[in-house]
């Protein structure tokens, strides 16, 4: 096997993560659909969960995706649900890369996993590269392109995709609530009263929603892959292993809770992963208008969605840091994470109007 290919945002496989090929190239030439010349193997450095490597067979280019190593939560990095999804949609969406192959067979490569097209493009992450964070007029094509993208994919006709039995759309923002209530109660160390205030907010304003949609369910800038010479240009949108059906509006909340604004509380700034701050970007309330634009879809009780994206992302970093805490991880960077679910709650309550921002 020749060496790593050389482009700027791969790398060798890491020392940890080696991609075994020994029974996986075989494997691959058997089913692929062009898979002349040597194989050669890279990492792409991005991400923090799920594991991907291009895999290249002379000028014939693929990616595989696996979940990460260790334990895997059930119905976490899904790579069955990520194959299915993707090789119904992409005729029916542009942005959905097409998907090869599915195996759950671990003894392959160590753990089920997908091969898909590769798409050529870049991913914007925080901070931005100097050429599009220096140009306002860009970063606000950037914002455009984001909310257009997620309508774009609310606009998908699910049936006509063959996805129409794809998760459970009845009673979704309800059972949504309930599971991460459920989640926050398993992993709280000690009782926290502005977390009682907003789930009890949330419980009294749930919405009765009828809306159906595809939710992409992990919808932020860096899961957008943007045109390499033109970054307000959308050519694909990755991670697809939570995508199901519900309420659209869902997505848009976990949208804004990353959206920030350059007026917003400096620890909503911090915490954000999405340069949405950056000069030129669209407020939340123009991304907001636009997204009810290009679907006709009714935001009025959007405030909702946006609060429960805080509550999620909460209960999700509570997560983290009660590993730290009862001594199931030694990682030192989760040492505080209960600072920064604690300012989830806050920020919660604040888009719910029940405190000031914090």
């Amino acid at each position: 096997m020749s060496e790593p290919i050389r482009e700027p945002e791969l790398i060798p496989p890491r020392a940890d993560e080696q991609l075994e090929v020994t029974r996986l190239e075989p494997w691959l030439r058997a089913r692929l659909p062009a898979t002349d010349g040597p194989l050669e193997v890279a990492q792409f450095a991005g991400g923090r969960a799920n594991l991907t490597y291009l895999l290249r067979f002379g000028v014939h280019e693929y990616v595989l995706r696996r979940p990460p190593l260790g334990p895997v939560a059930p119905g976490a990095h899904d790579m069955g649900r990520e194959h299915r999804v993707l090789s119904r949609l992409a005729p029916h969406f542009a942005l959905a890369p097409h998907c090869h192959l599915h195996c759950d067979d671990e003894s392959l490569i160590g753990a089920p996993f997908q091969v898909m097209e590769r798409r050529h493009g870049r991913v914007l992450r925080k901070p931005l590269p100097a050429d599009v964070a220096t140009r306002p007029e860009i970063c606000r094509r950037v914002g455009e392109m984001l909310v257009d993208a997620l309508a774009a994919l609310h606009r998908v006709d699910r049936v006509a995709a063959g996805l129409e039995d794809l998760g459970r759309p009845e009673g979704f923002v309800a059972r949504q609530l309930a599971g991460w209530t459920r989640r926050w109660h398993g992993a709280a160390h000690e009782e926290n009263r502005e977390m009682l205030a907003l789930v009890t907010w949330l419980e009294r304003g749930t919405p009765d929603s009828t809306r159906v949609a595809l939710l992409h369910n992990d919808y932020k800038l860096d899961n957008v892959m943007v045109a390499a010479d033109d970054p307000g240009r959308a050519v694909a949108i990755l991670d697809w292993d939570m995508c199901t059906t519900g309420d659209p509006l869902m997505d848009v909340g976990y949208l804004l809770n990353q959206w920030v604004e350059p007026g917003d509380p400096p620890r909503w700034i911090e915490d954000s992963a999405t340069p949405t701050a950056t000069p030129g970007f669209p407020s939340r309330a123009e991304a907001i208008a636009r997204y009810a634009d290009a679907t006709g879809i009714e935001v009025g009780a959007i405030d909702w969605y946006h609060a429960f994206a805080a509550m999620k992302f909460a209960v999700i970093i509570q997560q983290i840091f009660i590993r730290y805490h009862r001594g199931q991880t030694r990682d030192e960077r989760f040492a505080h994470y209960d600072e920064r679910a604690r300012s989830f709650v806050r920020k919660g309550c604040a888009i719910a109007g029940l405190a000031a921002p914090a």
